[in-house]
């Protein structure tokens, strides 16, 4: 009798530590997935202020010429 409990305990427990585990995998990868988003986000902003500011050097440049 006092072994069958133990068993059930331990594969309870057992049970218990594996669904951690997974709980623990899917929260780093959802982490993952986050930073990998905010680093694509980040590097569109950086691609947008790039244009934006290739689009006013070009702007200036048109308006230097028209100037002369």
């Amino acid at each position: 009798m006092q072994e069958k409990k133990i068993a059930f305990l331990t594969a309870k427990s057992s049970i218990r530590s594996n669904d951690i585990v997974k709980q623990n995998k899917q929260d780093s990868s959802l982490v993952i997935k986050r930073s990998e988003k905010e680093k694509e986000e980040e590097k569109e902003e950086k691609e947008e202020e790039e244009e934006e500011e290739e689009e006013e050097e070009e702007k200036e440049e048109e308006k230097e010429k028209e100037e002369k």
